[in-house]
């Protein structure tokens, strides 16, 4: 009976970890994502180029999240590390550099701030994978990552909405500052609610914390890098976040120039039907890999790479339709099917390496993610609409997002080389 219970407060202790994990990541996401829906009238207030657009929602987070992101992973992977203070720190951080958004008045300060918001988050997601991959046996980890994940597309879908809604009713300045600022208030909930799993740890299990935490932050990267089917998956996870960042900024835009919607009609529309199709595809996808990879290790990526070939025409068709209505239900397919590899993705990166590098490994998927996707995903698909403006005019944005589309068998097939590997690699390191 006492065993019984015990059980039952752990996995409730579990499900609140997650809960209250989803819901910061659903802040993360909402606060680095809103900006994109905010782009145009910004560009308009500002006098912004399509490169700017495109340093500014892309490159500029991402140059300090990912330099960041490393060394605050391995002091994530300390056994004396509290990891929800941690978090809790870089959620005030962000929300705060999230409202100061707004008070920027020119290119260089909106910049800064926007590094600001890079700063922050760079303490989110390494520290949060290594927590639940500590309370969630293997057997479950991709859907227990997978649920967290879900705070991508709920954030953007959110960002979208609540941040187009504002841009039409309060202006962009007023809408940075509604945003950011709860942010600093759910901190508080963070420190006070999670608790640090690592004081429950066996005796065996913190030698060989202690032990690891001796390694330095280059020896642990070049422990993670070590596996080839890690090496794999980092090329796949990067080139697939490289187009769905450059797709999600320059998509809105699309909608704005092309189909002539206001920011406020692209956020509800575009991101009802884009978050609600990210959000499904993202539990699929966690759930399929759990499903079919307890039956061969390599089909925890099977879903990703067939999916990311799926989506191309799909894409295609939506960008091509004439009709803003009809691109938007056609691009349901593609978003489901590219939101697969979230799960998947990180939970084979931890299972992909040593116990205590696991905050290391989330990092560096997120540093190559974020550095290549987020960081010149929009920039370089900015430089290329201004690149064609003057052959294509406002239609410069269509044919980029047509390359983008049929680039999508890019990370189809570095998805595909990885799953080979993993019947031979994935959890045989602890």
């Amino acid at each position: 009976m006492a065993s019984a219970a015990q059980a039952e407060n752990t996995s409730r202790s579990v499900r609140a970890t997650l809960w209250i994990l989803l819901i910061v990541y659903i802040f993360n996401f909402i606060d680095r994502q809103i900006v994109n829906i905010l782009a145009e009238p910004i560009a308009i207030d500002l006098n912004l180029s399509d490169t700017q657009i495109g340093l500014m929602t892309g490159l500029a987070f991402a140059l300090f999240y990912t330099a960041l992101g490393l060394p605050i992973a391995r002091y994530a992977d300390r056994p004396t590390t509290n990891r929800p203070r941690l978090i809790a720190v870089a959620l005030a951080t962000w929300s705060a550099m999230t409202a100061l958004c707004g008070m920027a008045n020119n290119f260089v300060q909106l910049l800064l701030a926007r590094i600001g918001v890079g700063v922050g988050e760079a303490g989110c997601t390494p520290p949060a994978h290594s927590l639940i991959s500590d309370i969630v046996p293997p057997e479950r980890r991709s859907s227990a990552l997978a649920f967290y994940a879900l705070g991508i597309p709920i954030g953007t879908l959110l960002g979208m909405m609540i941040g187009g809604f504002l841009a039409d009713w309060v202006g962009w300045r007023t809408a940075f500052l509604i945003v950011g600022l709860p942010g600093v208030l759910l901190a508080l909930l963070v420190h006070f609610a999670l608790r640090e799993p690592r004081r429950h740890l066996t005796e065996a299990a913190q030698t060989l914390a202690a032990s690891d935490a001796g390694m330095s932050i280059w020896a642990a990267v070049r422990t993670v890098m070590g596996s080839r089917a890690f090496v794999l998956l980092l090329a796949a996870s990067s080139t697939a976040a490289f187009l769905a960042y450059g797709k999600v900024t320059w998509t809105t835009i699309f909608f704005q120039r092309t189909h002539e919607l206001s920011p406020g009609e692209v956020g509800f529309w575009f991101g009802v039907v884009n978050g609600a199709a990210g959000i499904f595809g993202t539990w699929f996808g966690g759930y399929l890999a759990d499903r079919f990879g307890s039956k061969s290790r390599r089909h925890v990526l099977t879903a990703p790479a067939i999916g990311m070939a799926v989506a191309v025409p799909f894409a295609f068709l939506a960008y091509q339709s004439t009709n803003w209505f009809v691109a938007l239900l056609l691009l349901i397919v593609p978003t489901v099917c590219n939101s697969l590899y979230y799960g998947p993705t990180y939970s084979a990166a931890q299972g992909l390496v040593p116990l205590r590098t696991r905050a290391i490994a989330a990092a560096m998927v997120l540093f190559f993610q974020n550095l290549i996707g987020l960081g010149l995903g929009p920039l370089f698909f900015g430089m290329l609409s201004d690149l064609l403006q003057p052959a294509y005019g406002e239609e410069s944005v269509r044919y980029v997002l047509y390359g983008a589309a049929v680039l999508g068998l890019v990370p189809a097939f570095f998805f595909w080389r990885c799953s080979l590997r993993l019947d031979e690699e994935l959890d045989r390191k602890g």
